[in-house]
């Protein structure tokens, strides 16, 4: 657990909590800028770990994102 890297940590969590619908649209946002800066943060300080973290979380969020667009034009058909 990486726990000298709260960005990564955040990302993830945010991350898996993204995927619950309408929740998702507040939390995608958090977990792609969080695991940028967990990134970041991990490259400039190995010690605090958190990569795979970090990489997780912004996957998540981006499969929400394509999750949310898609009900959105599921529920918009004629």
């Amino acid at each position: 657990m990486p726990y000298r890297n709260a960005a990564a940590l955040t990302s993830y969590y945010t991350g898996v909590f993204s995927v619950i619908p309408c929740l998702g649209l507040i939390l995608v946002p958090v977990a792609i800028v969080a695991g940028i800066l967990g990134l970041i943060r991990a490259a400039q300080h190995p010690e605090s770990h958190g990569r795979s973290h970090a990489w997780t979380g912004i996957a998540l969020g981006l499969v929400s994102i394509a999750e949310h667009v898609g009900g959105w034009f599921l529920l918009n058909q004629p």
